[in-house]
């Protein structure tokens, strides 16, 4: 796939999945879970105020009836309530409302309805559609994991792997993000970049080509590649962009969505099901295609 439309087409032709909304009573969420709707991609449930959830759709002009509505007054009680709803059947992924992150990931993260398995990972994987770049890219993490050491980032490259395939890239190509191509012990997140590398080719990450050091000109700019003489499966067409720590992985999303017109879709993979993690600000278009990933990794 080379665009986020490509997504919604692939999403159309599958059953339709049940998304549940935590606190899901503002308009964002609701306009981008009705598109959603009406596109044929899901059915829905919106956990929370339902006086809230009502004024919302009068205001949109939008049919409530076409949710199944849950009336919990309290945002952080809706969280709980959505997670409840998912792991007793009632839903197969999970979306943020007008809830704080904090009261989502707790929700998730509850003990006796959490999603997470035993040892279990949440990474945060973004799928970027940029002008400037010849089809998807698939990123991690820019809004989770602040530092993950080098078990995690073995967890977060299957992950991108997995997410990857889900967009129908058999054998994706992952370059390990560093500030530079060459191993320092000066920069450890060299260090972890070559390890993942190895690890690649000896079969201790599958189905995948890994590629690291690499700078993110060496990434996705073939033109660097000639120019640096690099030979390698992943530079300058990687599919999965894997970051060494949050600030580099956030101002990358940041960069792309405020100064190169990039469309996006987010989800929180590591769950028991795809969980949707996208921001208060963000366009009902950006929650629409995270609907549709989220849906697709189902």
């Amino acid at each position: 796939m080379k665009t986020l439309n490509e997504l919604i087409e692939k999403v159309k032709e599958l059953p339709n999945k049940r998304l549940v909304a935590a606190n899901g009573v503002d308009a964002h969420t609701i306009e981008a879970i009705n598109e959603a709707i009406e596109l044929g991609l899901i059915d829905a449930t919106l956990v929370g105020d339902a006086d809230k959830i009502d004024a919302t759709c009068k205001e949109l002009g939008i049919d409530k009836s076409k949710f199944t509505i849950v009336d919990v007054k309290d945002e952080a009680a809706a969280g709980m309530k959505a997670v409840e709803l998912i792991s007793k059947g009632e839903g197969e992924l999970l979306m943020k409302g007008l809830i704080s992150t904090d009261k989502y990931m707790r929700a998730i993260l509850n003990k006796e309805y959490g999603l997470v398995p035993p040892k279990g990972l949440l990474t945060h994987i973004t799928v970027i559609e940029n002008p400037n770049y010849h089809k998807l890219m698939i990123v991690s993490d820019v809004a989770i994991l602040p530092l993950p050491d080098l078990r995690q980032k073995v967890t977060m490259t299957n992950l991108l792997v997995k997410t990857a395939q889900s967009l129908g890239i058999e054998k994706p190509k992952v370059a390990i993000i560093a500030a530079a191509e060459q191993v320092s012990d000066s920069m450890p997140a060299t260090i972890d970049a070559a390890i993942l590398s190895k690890m690649a080719d000896r079969g201790q990450i599958k189905n995948c080509f890994v590629e690291g050091p690499l700078s993110i000109d060496l990434s996705i700019d073939m033109e660097s590649v000639k120019i640096k003489g690099m030979k390698s499966e992943v530079a300058g067409d990687a599919d999965c962009l894997l970051f060494p720590n949050i600030e580099a992985g956030n101002v990358f999303y940041k960069t792309n969505t405020k100064l190169a017109n990039a469309e996006l879709g987010a989800i929180v993979a590591g769950a028991k099901v795809p969980c949707i993690l996208s921001s208060r600000g963000d366009s009902s278009l950006t929650k629409m295609y995270s609907i549709a990933l989220a849906s697709l990794m189902v």
